[in-house]
């Protein structure tokens, strides 16, 4: 996996990045996950834990479940409960867990894998549920938006993504993962494929008080997050050529300074996507139709 740095600002984002959904969703009953996995699942794998946030509070919510939280940087956690393990680990090489999984979660992936690699991961991670078992994505588009064209062509958010999505291009990365899972997931065999898109504030700008709350929080995820999303793409795959770290930090400077203009109402479009591994008699129904369609 290719993400972000592992430094302590980085993983300061993620713990925001976290709270963000969880006030997006607070209304829900569950704010961690959409997937209908039942109250005894045995077996959970969280793809790119990073804080391991995500890992501990669903650990805590299902006390009977082994919660595995893995990615390529140890999380900076001194606590977490007895059925939560986090593990260092390259989810593209062959995973060697016994255990089949009852479900399979990912957050803020973009920019992990090339398209090929996602390919593969979502087959790994067919392969490694029990039927029945649920997938669940959640990703950012990293182009900012508005609806009320108060986002100008002259700011800098506005071809913030754009610029960004072409530097992952350069590196071998896909910045539109949440464009692309869900046909991929789809073409990995999963059924009952249900997505929901949200539109998550920049700012504090929205009248809905729930909204500006994740609006403050996004502000706060945004700032934490800025340089560790810039620094190596434009330092590396930069336009026309490589930045140096004081280009990057000059316009970082300037993106800090529109992200407080309360006159910018800008957002962030995002996608979760769910979706479920066919049952045993699924499969086989399945199989069975495949063998009648193809008989001479």
């Amino acid at each position: 996996m290719s993400r972000g740095p592992s430094d302590e600002q980085q993983f300061e984002a993620f713990e925001i990045g976290h709270m963000v959904f969880l006030v997006l969703d607070y209304n829900q009953p569950n704010p961690l996950f959409r997937a209908p996995i039942g109250d005894s699942p045995k077996n959970i794998l969280d793809i790119g834990t990073g804080q391991g946030s995500w890992a501990i509070d669903v650990a805590d919510l299902y006390p009977s479940a082994i919660v595995r939280g893995v990615d390529i940087f140890p999380p900076p956690v001194t606590w977490m409960p007895p059925n939560c393990v986090f593990e260092v680990d390259d989810v593209l090489r062959e995973w060697t867990w016994t255990e089949s999984f009852d479900f399979i979660h990912m957050r803020l992936m973009y920019g992990a894998f090339p398209l090929e690699g996602w390919d593969q991961l979502y087959k790994q991670a067919y392969d490694a549920l029990e039927p029945g078992g649920w997938i669940e994505q959640m990703e950012f588009d990293v182009r900012v938006s508005s609806d009320d064209d108060t986002l100008k062509k002259e700011h800098l958010l506005w071809g913030w993504g754009a610029m960004f999505i072409r530097c992952a291009e350069r590196a071998g990365r896909s910045l539109r993962t949440h464009e692309t899972m869900r046909s991929a997931i789809e073409r990995a065999g999963f059924v009952d494929l249900q997505e929901e898109k949200y539109k998550i504030p920049l700012g504090p700008w929205p009248k809905d008080k729930l909204l500006k709350e994740v609006g403050h929080l996004q502000y706060a995820h945004w700032n934490a997050a800025l340089e560790g999303w810039a620094m190596w793409l434009l330092t590396h795959f930069g336009e026309p050529e490589p930045w140096s770290n004081e280009e990057v930090q000059l316009f970082l400077a300037k993106v800090r300074m529109e992200l407080k203009d309360p006159y910018i109402h800008a957002y962030n479009p995002a996608n979760r996507v769910w979706a479920r591994k066919p049952t045993k008699e699924e499969l086989k129904a399945k199989e069975a139709n495949f063998k009648v369609e193809t008989s001479p």
